[in-house]
């Protein structure tokens, strides 16, 4: 028996380390696109990933815009009589191990009054504020106005 027991202390700490921490939330695919009349709000977009807890993203902020609101666009009505309505969202859940996807014609960011040095620089940072206390911050890119949406980064987060 005694000699099992140096091969135990030997395993414990490898076992202990593989299991690892929970996979946390996290954004990314994150952009603004200008809006054409600076009197009216830019539209942002990202895409939320749901750890291993279930979580809801309750706001966002920057120091790049002087408001952002988080939206929805929805149609109402069918046939032709459809209009698209949007309405303010106060928290949006994030479920645990599936996305959420802001992007053109759904769930969306309103910001107002983009700074002209982020402009300049071609992106913003975001800071997602998360039902479970976490603050996540992440850098937005700025498209023009009309401009398509960036292409997703292939390797972007392959590690969660």
């Amino acid at each position: 028996m005694r000699a099992f027991l140096p091969l135990i202390a030997l395993a414990t700490p490898l076992a202990l380390g593989a299991c690892g921490d929970p996979a946390p939330t996290y954004i990314d695919q994150a952009w603004i696109r200008l809006s054409p009349n600076k009197d009216t709000p830019s539209a942002g977009y990202f895409v939320a990933h749901g750890g291993d807890a279930a979580t809801r993203l309750r706001g966002v902020l920057t120091d790049y815009a002087l408001k952002v609101e988080m939206h929805e666009s929805m149609s109402e009505g069918s046939g032709k009589g459809a209009m698209m309505t949007m309405k303010p969202l106060d928290s949006v859940d994030i479920p645990a191990k599936s996305t959420v996807a802001f992007a053109p014609g759904g769930k969306h960011l309103m910001l107002w009054g983009v700074n002209d040095t982020a402009i300049s620089r071609g992106k913003m940072t975001l800071t997602f504020l998360l039902a479970n206390g976490d603050r996540l911050l992440v850098d937005a890119i700025i498209q023009k106005p009309g401009a398509d949406a960036p292409a997703p980064k292939a390797d972007e987060h392959k590690d969660h």
